[in-house]
């Protein structure tokens, strides 16, 4: 069994905090989905979220799905001037039989700009 790290995002329409709860649900059951993992999988999620986002925790939302024994971590993106506004994003560590290249990184509303070279 291998580590493989799946990346994703979404944008989200309003800093408040149903609506970062309810992104970052999305998100995460996107992640574990596409790639035929469930939270036993999982190794280790890091959540980030841009500067304008303040309302809610994004790892709080995982630990509403039941994500309770799963090391999980919040951070801020970089604030760079003319990024995209309100982006949720994930990396999460897994262990799956899946290859590198069978892995699928999803990029949810909005957030589907930032990676136009992935399928969707």
């Amino acid at each position: 069994m291998a580590v493989r790290a799946i990346r994703g995002a979404i944008q989200v329409d309003a800093d408040e905090r149903e609506q970062i709860l309810e992104g970052t649900s999305e998100l995460v059951q996107a992640v574990l989905t596409r790639n035929d993992v469930t939270a036993d999988d999982l190794i280790s999620v890091v959540f980030t979220a841009t500067p304008d986002l303040t309302a809610e925790f994004p790892a709080y939302a995982a630990r509403l799905m039941g994500m309770t024994d799963v090391p999980l971590l919040c951070a801020s993106e970089i604030a760079v001037p003319g990024a995209m506004p309100r982006v949720l994003r994930v990396l999460a560590h897994v262990e799956t039989d899946r290859a590198r290249s069978e892995i699928h990184h999803p990029y949810l509303r909005g957030a589907a700009a930032l990676r136009r070279d992935l399928p969707q």
